[in-house]
């Protein structure tokens, strides 16, 4: 178990629902990975690499909420800079990802409290 937060900690991380716009195949990534580019309404377009080609495809992403880590620095992936956090939880193993997101349609932006 990790050590004990404090929510003022908890809420400096800025997690918002985001509608998967675009994503495509990333063969430039050391493991296998997408690269997805997600509309968070007033916030706009932004991107991501997420290694979440065991469990889904590109088709199936399209449309989908997610929700991301959107104040993270962004990190330089190969050739690609990912801009959000996608969240996910690792299956037994640590081997596929399942992504995280509303079991309802809300609007993209809002933020999770």
């Amino acid at each position: 178990m990790s050590p004990t937060t404090t929510i003022e900690t908890f809420l400096d991380v800025d997690i918002r629902v985001g509608r998967v716009i675009k994503a495509e195949e990333f063969p430039r990534a050391r493991k296998p990975a997408y690269k997805i580019w997600i509309d968070f309404g007033d916030l706009g377009i932004r991107k991501s690499s997420a290694q979440i080609s065991d469990l889904y495809t590109v088709d199936e992403l399209k449309g989908r909420l997610v929700l991301a880590v959107v104040n993270l620095p962004a990190r330089r992936v190969a050739d690609f800079v990912s801009e959000v956090l996608v969240l996910g939880v690792p299956t037994e193993g640590d081997r596929s990802v399942v992504l995280v997101g509303p079991d309802r349609e809300i609007p993209p932006g809002l933020r999770l409290v």
